[in-house]
């Protein structure tokens, strides 16, 4: 996505000396995708952005994978989920995953440590709560509905800005590739098309560096042979300016504008991101469906090539009544499983001009197995609930 911003102090022209007021150089960072023929920004720092003093492994909490065998659609209750004095970063809980991407599920009140992942791009999408995340780049105010995304070996850190009593509840999606926008939404220079339901004028970026100071700075660093924490001589956020196209940002799912028809559309009208071998689609309230016969919630499906994770956020979930979901839930229904309805709920839709719903999908090309989180809250009785009405 070739959307160029430019913050802060830089050169006339790039690779070229750019000095401090004591007359010393800044220290130039390129920070690029694809082996630099691809997006990137070029980032300027007081100190030397590869030094370290110290290094020591990072014990990552429970990683571990189990396969969805028998095969299962599930219910996870996230919000049944335990957490004691967590962080957006070192408390999040595995809820699923594949080679491709892991979903994360955390409720926290205390800062995280300074964190970058080197596997891949997160998109981590806020429930509840605010929080400040300080970046390399500049700083991002998010709240209720942000999706953020952050580039891989973005070095930054969440600072929970909400009281105890509105903790501050995320939900991560950790790649292990790149996370955009969809390129049909896309010209073949970047820009967004008019089809688009969202446009750059809906995108947050920081506008300022953040020109932190400190020594000694513990970074905790993911990597493909686990974790490790890198302490640096100086601030990691020692950033004067930088441009480029290659930055976070917030999106807000306010902001998508839905797109319906006369008939019943399907789910990639809903989708907002994508990655490799997944895509991230959002529900929103919206008109439905308005042919005279039409029926508004979705047919029965079986989505041949997927995986689909549904994380329901807020509002009333037509299609899922009389199944025990509710805010906080997770409906896992896999691949060579066809699902759709509960029973009633076609003949309850009938008629409706509008849903009032929220939702964050991921749907992806390849099995999703369960993670401890997911063990620890399937309802173990959602598999039955075409067949039976659950209490």
């Amino acid at each position: 996505m070739a959307y160029y911003r430019q913050v802060g102090s830089i050169p006339p022209k790039r690779h070229t000396q750019h000095r401090k007021p004591d007359g010393g150089l800044y220290a130039e960072e390129l920070m690029g995708e694809e082996g630099f023929s691809s997006d990137s920004s070029l980032l300027y720092h007081r100190g030397i952005p590869s030094a370290i003093r110290d290094a020591r492994p990072w014990e990552l909490p429970d990683q571990s994978l189990t396969p969805n065998t028998p095969l299962l659609p599930r219910h996870l209750k996230l919000h049944d989920l335990e957490f004691k004095e967590a962080d957006p970063v070192t408390g999040r809980r595995l809820v699923l995953g594949n080679a491709d991407v892991r979903i994360t599920y955390t409720v926290a009140v205390n800062p995280s440590p300074y964190y970058r992942n080197a596997i891949g791009d997160e998109c981590v999408f806020v429930e509840r709560g605010t929080a400040t995340v300080e970046t390399v780049f500049g700083a991002l105010d998010v709240g209720p509905g942000d999706y953020v995304i952050i580039p891989r070996t973005t070095t930054h850190r969440w600072v929970p800005t909400s009281s105890d009593q509105e903790p501050l509840r995320t939900y991560a999606v950790e790649a292990s590739s790149h996370i955009a926008p969809p390129p049909r939404y896309l010209s073949r220079y970047g820009q967004f098309l008019e089809h688009a339901p969202y446009c750059e004028r809906d995108l947050r970026t920081p506008d300022s560096p953040m020109l932190a100071e400190g020594t000694d700075v513990e970074v905790y660093v993911r990597h493909r042979a686990g974790g490790s924490i890198h302490v640096v001589p100086s601030h990691p956020f020692d950033v004067v300016g930088w441009d480029g196209c290659l930055y976070p940002y917030a999106f807000n799912v306010a902001d998508f504008e839905p797109i319906t028809g006369r008939v019943h559309q399907p789910p990639p009208v809903h989708q907002v991101f994508a990655g490799h071998n997944f895509v991230i689609c959002n529900f929103v309230p919206r008109k439905v469906d308005y042919h005279p016969l039409a029926i508004p919630v979705p047919y029965y499906h079986s989505n041949v090539d997927s995986d689909e994770v549904m994380f329901y956020v807020d509002g009333d979930y037509e299609a899922r009544k009389g199944s025990g979901i509710g805010k906080g839930s997770i409906s896992l229904h896999p691949g060579g499983h066809s699902h759709g309805p509960q029973p009633g709920a076609v003949e309850r839709s009938l008629g409706a001009e509008s849903f009032d719903e929220l939702a964050v999908m991921v749907d992806t090309f390849r099995p999703l197995d369960l993670g401890e989180a997911a063990l620890a809250t399937d309802d173990r009785r959602y598999a039955w609930s075409w067949s039976r009405p659950l209490s």
